[in-house]
């Protein structure tokens, strides 16, 4: 099965390379139609994924992960949409100079080849990631969760139906259909075949990447994300962007899960900010400073502050100043996401400077982590790493770079 997805894979990915921006952009569209006009078949596959489901004990954030219906099938299909617009990397000319021998030297933009993504519950990242792909110029080999295939199926269904509508190899998007773990450990072994895997999941998809992965990969982290809100914060936002970054999807990787409220907020507005959590249906875990003074709330632990819950969860921690708060940040951040409330550039200057993760905020809700908030259409995911890429991820990183040197008969002396 693998050498023949692969071999297909290298073929489709020398057809796509060469298609105009125009080309893909007709392709984009198709496949947004496509989604629609198949909205029928997609809900009842995705009603047979969640069936089966039930006997897996799924969180209650992983099965809204992995719900579907008619408005997030529009929202895939609105999706599609936005990358066509954007601007196409492929040949883009980053710099260009001429050297002493009279060669002009050109950095140019090309596609990986083949990208292979592996990602967990969302059906919705088989659209989102095949769009960005084709837009890119690659082909894309998928591998799903085994409880979401029979959703991701149908969605790769109506992709391919628009690739051949174009007359164009369907093979250009595929998926892997199985259900075996070890499988996906052979995905990662693909080295023939995937010039780059980017994951989408939590800390043990990470961890199987790297511990059996021989094809390149980016390290998407888990989102252990804090936000900190200082002494002098804007009183008026601080429950808004609390509740903001950790209740309007709390299964997300850019949801809040360590709060830092400095000790003159909480005498202030501590009472005010545990109740507005509470009433959200938040359970927290609360820093031993304080835990008495709120009834059976369980106290915070080390094991609460570096998890990402991805749920109705929160540790929250009491600092007496800044320093404090950065360096329960240093200590516990998994590089993806932090944020600062605050009145005070200096403090946003010492908090952005010395904090080193991917995607810092001054005065802002977490949940802004997202390529399409960024601009950049449908993302590939988040990149946690300090190599290639870092952040939220578009078109751009998933193409390289090759030199285009033009001489005039041209000898080395």
């Amino acid at each position: 099965m693998f050498n023949e997805i692969g071999i297909n894979a290298q073929k489709a990915s020398k057809v796509i390379a060469r298609l105009s921006t125009e080309e893909k952009n007709t392709v984009l569209y198709d496949m947004s139609q496509e989604l629609i006009n198949n909205k029928d078949s997609i809900l009842t596959s995705n009603k047979l994924d969640l069936e089966n489901s039930k006997e897996l004990d799924l969180s209650p954030a992983l099965i809204d992960r992995l719900t579907l219906n008619e408005e997030r099938i529009l929202g895939m299909s609105n999706g599609l949409r936005k990358i066509i617009p954007l601007p196409d990397p492929v040949g883009e000319i980053t710099k260009e100079w001429m050297s002493d021998d009279g060669l002009s030297i050109s950095k140019v933009r090309n596609p990986f080849g083949v990208i292979g993504v592996i990602y967990e519950a969302r059906p919705n990242v088989t659209s989102d990631v095949s769009g960005l792909c084709l837009k890119s110029g690659n082909a894309v080999i998928l591998r799903g969760s085994s409880y979401c295939l029979d959703s991701n199926k149908a969605i790769l269904q109506t992709l391919q139906n628009a690739l051949q509508k174009n007359n164009l190899d369907k093979n250009i998007v595929q998926l892997i259909d199985s259900k075996d773990r070890q499988d996906t450990l052979k995905f990662m072994q693909m080295t023939d075949y995937i010039d780059l895997i980017v994951p989408r999941g939590g800390r043990s998809l990470i961890n199987a990447l790297v511990e059996n992965a021989k094809v390149p990969f980016i390290l998407d982290g888990d989102g252990n994300v804090h936000l900190y809100v200082h002494s002098d914060a804007k009183r008026s936002d601080i429950i808004n962007i609390i509740l903001n970054s950790k209740v309007q999807r709390p299964g997300v990787c850019n949801a809040l899960e360590t709060l830092i409220i400095h000790d003159d907020i909480y005498k202030e507005m501590g009472e005010e900010i545990i109740q507005s959590l509470l009433d959200a249906d938040v359970e927290l875990f609360l820093d031993k400073k304080i835990v008495n003074n709120h009834g059976k709330i369980e106290e915070a632990t080390d094991l609460h502050y570096e998890t990402e819950f991805h749920d109705l969860k929160l540790a929250i921690k009491v600092v007496d100043d800044l320093n404090d708060a950065i360096n329960h940040i240093n200590l516990f951040s998994s590089g993806h996401t932090e944020s600062i409330l605050t009145e005070s550039d200096e403090a946003a200057e010492l908090f952005t400077s010395s904090i080193d993760s991917s995607v810092l905020f001054v005065n802002a809700s977490t949940r802004f982590t997202d390529g399409e908030m960024f601009g950049f259409g449908a993302e590939i995911g988040i990149s946690t790493q300090k190599l290639h890429v870092r952040g939220p991820m578009g078109l751009e990183a998933l193409t390289s770079e090759k030199y285009v040197v033009k001489g005039n008969g041209t000898i080395r002396k």
